[in-house]
């Protein structure tokens, strides 16, 4: 109860401290001083930068702009802290320098206000870089309450929904999120000088494949036609392939209509590529390089920290088929096991759960969810993939039940997929179809067939290497971050009750 009533409390406090910065705001716009009738400001200087070249600039003038982070009023000279882009800098601002009236209506300036101010550059008694302000200029006025300074926001659905909070107040979370972008440049920096084209395929489409995953529907009001949001970029992209451009890629949206968890939001950011003429062992080497150039690139070192575990990117990448890594770590070798009876059996033995529907290489890919998947610390290809889970991949010669297929893997999750693509239209209708019969026994993930992808093949696709990436997990563990939301800006949220 004394903790409503202080909640109560606090709220009636917040709302007649917003109540009084509207009047400031109205007391402003009725002496011609509305800050919303500016429309640009002349900054020519950010917080980092002037601090890491001071001593080209002491005594220079500089205009910089930012929000007010703190104010300390002290008679005739005060001194404030403006947050930019690179982070804060203090400004001492006095009477004397910037004006009687002026320095009023400093006074009056709260925090969170948009301020820019022109000054000279110089350090402090106590040897802290700053400005001497000549000029104070409000440029937008803030009417809510930032969160209390030294306690932050904390409330971490709070920060989520409101993103613009949490990058004000938490710088590491602004450096989250400037550390993803520059990946996803080093990224494209990497693919661009290997020969690859960055391409954009449909968002909207009438058959969703390429992924085990159930889509999100939609109806197109034009065509009154229903649509899918796609789950993968896959089908569109081995078109490309089919239709001459050789090494194509794309970072890209894609959405699935699944659960929330710290690894998964319903839409999120995909990137694939496909190469002609390569394999998966293509993919493989791809796969080592780029990770090992970001993380060079973004970082300055291939040795990452990710939840106090060190993770060496320097180092060749292990390569494991699926069957050796559940013969390594639940001591069964799907070798020796050559039914469905079989591997039901063993299945129960080890208390490995499975549907009726599931067939040998199911229930070995069962095994090695179980049993394999949290070993897998250190950077990881898993290869050689049950034909039953791989409806685009290319089987492998000497061993038609498997395929040419590998999962990256690091920190125990899964990073990336990749094929040697299968080109093949008449496996790829019998792999479709098998697909359909699943999605017959009620399998909501399974594919459809695609009769114009099908056409693609038989038009004929060389021989293709081709991976997709989790961009989001991939920003995970390259800034520590414990859970995909931290490194999505808006990510997917329960409405809350009006």
């Amino acid at each position: 109860m004394a903790e409503q009533q202080n909640v109560q409390v606090q709220e009636q406090d917040l709302n007649q401290l917003r109540k009084v910065r509207r009047e400031k705001l109205a007391d402003l716009q009725a002496n011609n001083n509305d800050p919303f009738v500016i429309t640009k400001y002349d900054q020519d200087s950010h917080s980092q930068s002037i601090k890491d070249n001071f001593e080209e600039l002491e005594g220079k003038k500089v205009s910089i702009a930012g929000r007010m982070m703190s104010k300390r009023v002290m008679g005739k000279a005060s001194f404030c802290h403006v947050q930019d882009l690179e982070g804060t800098i203090q400004s001492y601002v006095a009477r004397d320098c910037v004006g009687e009236e002026e320095y009023k209506a400093f006074k009056k300036m709260d925090i969170g206000d948009i301020v820019g101010i022109v000054g000279v550059v110089f350090r402090t008694k106590m040897g802290e870089i700053s400005i001497h302000a000549e000029e104070v200029t409000l440029l937008s006025k803030s009417l809510q309450i930032l969160p209390e300074k030294y306690h932050g926001l904390t409330n971490t659905d709070l920060r989520y929904r409101q993103r613009y909070v949490d990058l004000i107040m938490n710088p590491d979370v602004k450096d989250t999120f400037i550390k993803r972008s520059r990946i996803l440049s080093s990224i494209r920096r990497y693919l661009d000088g290997q020969g690859f084209l960055e391409v954009e395929t449909p968002m909207l489409v009438a058959n969703a494949g390429g992924a085990a995953a159930r889509p999100f529907e939609t109806h197109f009001n034009a065509l009154d036609e229903d649509f899918k949001l796609r789950i993968s970029l896959e089908l569109y992209l081995k078109r490309l392939i089919v239709g001459g451009m050789e090494r194509v890629y794309e970072i890209g949206r894609v959405f699935r209509n699944e659960g929330l968890d710290t690894r998964h939001n319903p839409e999120f950011t995909l990137m694939e590529l496909y190469q002609a003429y390569t394999d998966y062992n293509g993919m493989m080497d791809l796969t080592e390089n780029l990770y090992r150039h970001v993380a060079q690139e973004v970082l300055g070192t291939t040795t990452i920290v990710y939840n106090g575990v060190e993770m060496d990117l320097g180092k060749p990448f292990e390569r494991i088929t699926m069957v050796d890594a559940v013969k390594k770590y639940a001591g069964v070798d799907f070798n020796e096991i050559h039914t469905l009876e079989e591997a039901r059996a063993i299945a129960k033995e080890h208390h490995v759960e499975f549907e009726e529907r599931h067939k040998k290489g199911d229930i070995l890919a069962l095994f090695f969810e179980e049993f394999a998947e949290e070993h897998l610390i250190q950077p990881t290809f898993v290869m050689d993939h049950p034909i039953e889970i791989s409806p685009l991949t290319k089987k492998k010669p000497e061993n038609p039940e498997y395929t040419e297929r590998f999962e990256f893997f690091m920190n125990g999750w899964e990073m990336a997929n990749a094929y040697s693509e299968l080109n093949d239209p008449i496996d790829q209708r019998e792999r479709f179809k098998a697909q359909e019969e699943l999605l017959a026994q009620g399998d909501e993930e399974a594919n459809t067939t695609d009769e114009d992808f099908l056409n693609a093949l038989e038009i004929g696709m060389p021989p293709t290497g081709g991976i997709g990436f989790g961009i989001d997990r991939m920003c995970m563990l390259l800034t520590d971050s414990a859970a995909i939301r931290d490194v999505l800006l808006f990510p997917t949220m329960k409405t809350l009750d009006k």
